[in-house]
């Protein structure tokens, strides 16, 4: 039996949809009423597990799952020993460094020296502004990051954005993206290598489910 860890949060509709595309049917878990962390496709292909988004490359790498679907973010900040086997073209949204529109910050490099910056994502912070040589704190929040220049404590943030609707109610502005994040399908290495063809199918279907349909009056040659 093919499992797969789907991530709970923005990306899981779209997961389940994209799984119900190729006959898996795990449309329980969007039930409110329900409990279940693992459910079993009624056909008894796959097995679904319902975990954090942040988690569903542990599961994969440690083996206890052999597909996942979450987002390129995730990726880039916990840079897990999975195999990235597909853009599913859905869940767009974009790592930004964001400051108060009443700062006089307009680009990173403005910030002065050791300036503060809060971020979720401490290590794709961190990075990136290793990239500009330019030395920051990196100070971890886990909450509402937006917080971070709204009471001082920080001078910018590193957050993902989507329509930017928050910032603007906060009176934050974008001035760099890290990057773009999408989600991705990945896998375990050994077990996609090894595997029995069923698993090698289902992943091909999921991946020619998400790819985006050709404009109007174009016939593939």
């Amino acid at each position: 039996m093919i499992s797969i860890a789907l991530p709970k949060g923005a990306l899981l509709k779209d997961s389940i949809a994209i799984c119900q595309h190729v006959g898996l049917d795990f449309s329980a878990f969007l039930d409110k009423q329900n409990r279940q962390l693992q459910i079993i496709d009624p056909t008894g292909t796959a097995r679904a597990l319902l975990v954090r988004a942040q988690d569903v490359p542990v599961y994969v790498e440690y083996g206890q799952v052999q597909l996942g679907i979450v987002g390129y973010d995730v990726l880039r900040e916990k840079s897990p020993d999975v195999a990235n086997l597909a853009d599913l073209h859905f869940g767009y949204c974009r790592m930004s460094v964001a400051v108060r529109s009443s700062s006089p910050y307009r680009q990173p490099l403005d910030l002065p020296p050791h300036a503060r910056v809060a971020s979720k994502a401490v290590n794709c912070a961190r990075e990136y502004f290793d990239s500009l040589d330019l030395p920051v704190e990196i100070i971890p929040l886990y909450g509402s990051v937006e917080l971070g220049p709204i009471t001082g404590m920080s001078e910018a943030i590193v957050d993902l954005v989507s329509t930017g609707r928050t910032l603007r109610e906060n009176g934050l502005i974008e001035i760099a993206v890290l990057f773009e994040s999408t989600a991705r399908l990945i896998a375990h290495p050994l077990s996609y290598r090894l595997s029995p063809d069923n698993l090698h199918a289902i992943a091909t279907q999921l991946r020619l489910a998400s790819e985006p349909a050709p404009p109007a009056g174009v016939v593939g040659s």
